[in-house]
């Protein structure tokens, strides 16, 4: 997990949707509990501030950090994957939308970029210049972003004979993949006292955040009618929302200890 990573969900846990603006030792000294050096930390607050997700405030020799909108909506879509959408797509109605584009040799980059973009946002290739994700999705200020809308053709779709659901699902998506990460999350969260060498609740939460939120980021949140009976993020959602609901009694006090704030 990147210090980034940690950075964005120690926002999101005790910074979002309050008018405040962190001082930069209290970070420091959280995150030494998970092992990130005062050099990581130092670099990850400035990369945010350069990138517009932080904004620099000062009082008298210290300084503070707060977020920027750009910083808001990122988290606030984090903070909607977590709790509202779920791990398990159990709504899906049987479309599919697909991306289709064609960039010349020449345009590598903005053809990586595109990639990177649609894998994001749930998408997985069926073949060469074919993206495709369950459900309707809105990929349109994306691709405006990228400046492709004139080389990107997006509609959706139904399956159709021969073609099965299913195979659409492996054929695009490594689903073997999705379904380790997530046996390894229950590997490393179940039993009595899990995470025990991290020194307090503060930094498990902060870990267990982190983890969760890589995971779920990378799930194009496959239709559960085209998965095992026993696929782990089931099970794997259900540990996340326990150990989740006890570590937030528990580190509260202990955020409110070690944050110095300032209001904005």
């Amino acid at each position: 997990m990147t210090p980034q990573s940690l950075m964005l969900n120690f926002l999101g846990l005790y910074v979002l949707g309050r008018d405040i603006a962190v001082y930069s030792g209290s970070v420091i000294d959280i995150f030494g509990r998970v092992d990130v050096s005062e050099e990581a930390v130092r670099s990850t607050l400035s990369r945010m501030t350069t990138r517009g997700l932080l904004d620099k405030h000062r009082s008298g020799r210290k300084v503070y950090f707060g977020l920027t909108q750009r910083a808001n909506d990122v988290l606030l879509d984090g903070e909607q994957r977590i709790w509202q959408r779920g791990a398990v797509n159990r709504d899906w109605d049987g479309t599919w939308t697909l991306v289709g584009f064609s960039l010349p040799e020449g345009r590598r980059g903005e053809r990586h970029d595109l990639r990177t973009q649609l894998q994001w946002a749930g998408f997985g290739p069926v073949q060469n210049g074919l993206w495709i994700a369950p459900g309707t999705r809105d990929v349109a200020q994306m691709v405006a972003e990228l400046d492709l809308t004139e080389n990107v053709t997006v509609f959706t779709a139904q399956h159709a004979k021969p073609t099965e659901a299913a195979d659409l699902a492996t054929r695009a998506f490594d689903t073997a993949a999705i379904a380790a990460r997530y046996q390894d999350f229950l590997t490393r969260w179940s039993g009595r006292a899990p995470q025990a060498s991290l020194p307090d609740d503060l930094a498990r939460q902060l870990v267990l955040h982190g983890d969760w939120l890589d995971l779920v980021r990378q799930d194009p949140h496959l239709p559960a009618e085209l998965l095992a009976a026993d696929w782990p993020a089931i099970e794997a959602e259900q540990l996340f929302q326990t150990l989740a609901t006890r570590y937030r009694k528990s580190a509260a006090p202990l955020a409110e200890a070690a944050v110095e704030s300032i209001d904005l």
